[in-house]
Formats: C-alpha cells, sequence, structure tokens
C-alpha cells in the first residue's frame, strides 16, 4: 500500500497540492509560463523558513559532538579493550554535560515528514485520487515533471532540457562545493580519530550527492534541492557563526 494514499497523509498532501497550485496561479500574472516553478521555490523557502529550528538544533548538536570529541576519543583510547566499560564512561559523560548523544537525530526526524510531503507533491502522478497537474507544467519549455535521466532514456531530451538541468545540475555542484570548502569537519580533529582522514574525505564527496540525485528526480524536485542545498548552506555559516563549534582542549 502506497503511504501517501493513507487517508489521512492524502489529505494533507492534498492540501498543500492545493496551496503549491494556488501560488502559481496567482503568480500567473506576474511569472507566466514559469510561475509553477516560481511557486515551487517560494513553497521551498517557506518550508526552509519554517525548518529553521531545527537547523539551530541541529548546529547545537553540532556544537556539543565538537565539544565533546577530545574526552570521547581520550575514554576510547583508554577503554579500548572493555567496551562495556567505555559505553558507561560513555553516557556517564553525556549525562555529566547533561547532553545527548543523540540530540544530532532528532531535529533530522521532526523535518523528516515534511520534507516527504513536500517531495511527494514532485514525485506522484496522482494525488488524492486526481491528476497531479504540477508535474505538467513548464519551465523554459521543459516539464517539471521531466528529469534528465528519464529524458535521455525515452529519447525526448531537447537543446532546452539540456541547458535548463545543466544550469539547475552545475549551481547545485557550485553550492556545494562552497560548502565543502566553508564547512568541512576539522581535519586536526578528525586526525585523531580512526579513519578520521578517510571520513574527511567521505564528507567531501557527499557533498556532491544532491547533484547526482538531480539527475535522475523531476525537474520540480531538482529546484527543490537547488534552493534547499543554498538555503542550508547560508543557515549554516551564519548559525555556525553565532554557535561556533570549538572542541574542547579538557582531557578525562
Amino acid at each position: 500500500m502506497d503511504l501517501f494514499s493513507f487517508p489521512p497523509i492524502a489529505a494533507i498532501l492534498d492540501a498543500a497540492y492545493a496551496l503549491l497550485m494556488g501560488l502559481a496561479s496567482l503568480l500567473q500574472p506576474i511569472a507566466g509560463g514559469a510561475s509553477a516553478a516560481v511557486a515551487v521555490v517560494i513553497l521551498t523557502l517557506v518550508v526552509r523558513t519554517i525548518l529553521i529550528p531545527t537547523g539551530i538544533a541541529q548546529v547545537k548538536a553540532d556544537q556539543t559532538r565538537a565539544r565533546l570529541a577530545p574526552k570521547l576519543h581520550a575514554l576510547q583510547r583508554r577503554h579500548k579493550n572493555d567496551r562495556e566499560r567505555l559505553q558507561r564512561e560513555t553516557m556517564k559523560l553525556y549525562a555529566d554535560e547533561k547532553a545527548s548523544p543523540f540530540a544530532g537525530c532528532a531535529p533530522v526526524l521532526l523535518q523528516a515528514p515534511v520534507v516527504g510531503i513536500v517531495y511527494a507533491l514532485f514525485l506522484h502522478t496522482v494525488i488524492a485520487g486526481h491528476t497531479n497537474d504540477l508535474l505538467a507544467e513548464e519551465l523554459f519549455g521543459v516539464p517539471l515533471g521531466s528529469s534528465l535521466i528519464g529524458s535521455i532514456g525515452n529519447g525526448s531530451l531537447t537543446l532546452p532540457a539540456v541547458a535548463v538541468f545543466g544550469v539547475v545540475i552545475l549551481l547545485i555542484v557550485a553550492v556545494a562545493e562552497v560548502t565543502r570548502r566553508l564547512l568541512r569537519p576539522d581535519p586536526t580533529t578528525l586526525a585523531s580519530t580512526p579513519g578520521g582522514q578517510r571520513t574527511l574525505r567521505w564528507v567531501g564527496l557527499l557533498q556532491f550527492g544532491t547533484a547526482v540525485a538531480a539527475v535522475f528526480v523531476p525537474l520540480a524536485a531538482g529546484l527543490y534541492l537547488l534552493v534547499t542545498v543554498a538555503w542550508t548552506l547560508a543557515q549554516r555559516v551564519i548559525l555556525r557563526r553565532k554557535f561556533p563549534t570549538e572542541p574542547s582542549t579538557g582531557h578525562v
């Protein structure tokens, strides 16, 4: 059974669809044929604004992890041959610091339902029993429901589609590179952990995962991804200045 056909979820999805298409209609006199694409961008900005508290919680969790990292590493070295003792001492450390090892998970779990509903708007051809007309709308002649890989596969790829998808994907790559350079983990801290340098390389590569996803998802979802990564970069830069992740130099 499709989760989004479950009546309560289908009703929420249909309400979000009505809101998005209503916004597109309001924008029609201003944006013309691109009104639906502009509505997707505006909806994304609204969603990211609503999720600002989860972003703050995530940065605070990062701050806590950075502060406790040296102490955790010391515990791991001291009790590397006694896993039960290591677990007890680790939980005691978190209790003493009034922190939780799961603090970083809560923001992700809280925003998952909202993001899931938004993605469903771009991926489902039928919503609450009716056609998803959003996917038939266009941006510079390219349907919002088409994907780059799908267009290549069915032989419908056109020059405008190459240009539109190319711009979206290249912008996502550019944001990913800026994110990688500005927000990569501290190499000095990672160097003291097992596999730290390998972790650093993987973190750098994962920044470009969104660009890969944009090749496969519909154009509407690609626009959502572009706005999301740009917003996330700006938000993280601002929040990291307000909540700097300076690791503690204390010892256990």
